[in-house]
């Protein structure tokens, strides 16, 4: 069994461009936020963003566990996605438990 770092099929190709999607979407949220003050988590484009960035991290991990089980795909990159959609699916549920409104 050989591993590779970048995958080859489709379905991992959509799953790492999905979850990388996640990713620079949180990364420059909390830049504009946090480091630059720009914007606010208070704010609408939080309530537009949040949503579309979890539901491309959801379909990552499905198309992500869809390739690993059909193609047997090997990539690192498809598992790392899988590991961040299934930390997403997590968060879901488990940050509710701890708001403080």
């Amino acid at each position: 069994m050989k591993i590779a770092f970048v995958p080859k099929t489709k379905l991992g190709k959509w799953s790492v461009g999905l979850s990388s999607f996640f990713v620079t979407v949180v990364f420059f949220s909390i830049i504009l936020v946090k480091i630059l003050g720009i914007l606010s988590f208070g704010d609408r484009w939080w309530d537009v963003t949040v949503p579309i960035a979890f539901l491309a991290s959801i379909i990552a991990f499905i198309l992500g566990i869809m390739d690993i089980r059909k193609n047997e795909e090997t990539a690192v990159l498809v598992y790392l996605a899988v590991i961040i959609g299934f930390l997403t699916i997590l968060f879901i549920p488990l940050h509710s438990l701890f708001i403080n409104d």
